[in-house]
């Protein structure tokens, strides 16, 4: 028997007057809440219950130790009816990190569907174009567009793939014309995202001619990809992004791809958490939401065609 247990027969001991009847709440036999009581003074090395024919009672000892037992008790329930109350009504600060583009694109449009679902979760929205450590910066939830954790406590799961692509604005292409080979980009004004793996160094594949790595120079570069996209809509050049950031664009015209017969490494965007047997509700709602979610617009379909 675990110490609560030798505590809550204790407690209805000393309310009840009756080892019989506590031992009857609790759904033992009487030989084994006798068993458990010795075992909880034999451990504590005092006497509790002052035993006689008609009524158990406490000793002084029993008395101060009983007040104690009960509190406790007290605040074990308090803590469960709160675990509890958040699996069926989650609630609380939910602290979440991406970069700028994927915050704006894909998570501030659906926050007011998800508050009208969970309006008791305050959310605290980190724009980082870097990885913030999640378990010093108190981080429940990160977008990543990297495979695994090299921390074996952060938890990933997938949310979708997407193509990077080679993309310029109507004007831009109009000006300088369409590169149809690779070899042509090399006398185009190229963006880049200066935090994507080997920014300088693009590694091609194509159906038919295989693999090519095509090293570059940019006009402009930036951290980013906003500002890129930004930059590419207003003429600047041919920019470098992911499907996820410039997807719209692309179905409204406002940017045209090029190559697109050529494919770049594609990225796989997950959700990183912190790993425990018992998630957060807020935490596993917020989840299974943002899941839901890209289930539902296709995503994937969309962005890797």
């Amino acid at each position: 028997m675990d110490r609560w247990s030798q505590f809550e027969l204790f407690v209805q001991v000393a309310e009840l007057g009756s080892l019989s009847r506590a031992a009857e709440v609790l759904g033992m036999s009487n030989a084994a809440a006798s068993r458990s009581l010795a075992a909880l003074e034999e451990r504590l090395g005092a006497r509790l219950v002052e035993r006689s024919t008609r009524r158990l009672g406490l000793s002084q000892t029993g008395e101060a130790f009983y007040r104690q037992c009960k509190a406790a008790l007290v605040q074990m329930k308090e803590a469960e009816e709160l675990v509890n109350a958040n699996s069926v009504a989650p609630s609380g600060m939910l602290r979440v990190t991406s970069s700028l583009s994927f915050c704006m694109k894909h998570i501030s449009p659906i926050l007011p569907r998800f508050h009208r679902l969970y309006p008791d979760i305050t959310l605290d929205l980190v724009a980082a174009n870097r990885y913030v450590d999640l378990l010093d910066s108190g981080i429940d939830v990160a977008i990543r567009t990297r495979e695994f954790e090299p921390d074996s406590n952060i938890a990933v799961r997938r949310l979708a793939s997407t193509r990077r692509i080679l993309a310029a604005a109507p004007g831009y292409l109009a000006a300088r014309g369409v590169p149809r080979t690779l070899e042509d980009l090399v006398a185009h004004d190229l963006l880049i995202y200066s935090h994507a793996n080997q920014p300088n160094s693009l590694r091609f594949h194509h159906r038919q001619a295989g693999e090519r790595t095509l090293e570059i120079s940019a006009l402009m570069q930036s951290n980013d990809g906003q500002i890129i996209r930004a930059a590419a809509l207003e003429g600047l050049g041919i920019l470098i992004q992911p499907n996820y950031i410039i997807y719209d664009d692309v179905v409204a015209g406002r940017l045209v791809p090029v190559l697109d017969d050529w494919d770049l490494p594609r990225l796989t965007i997950n959700i990183a958490y912190q790993g425990r047997k018992h998630l957060p509700a807020k935490v596993r709602v917020f989840i299974d939401f943002l899941v839901q979610h890209f289930e539902e617009m296709d995503y994937e379909r969309k962005w890797t065609r």
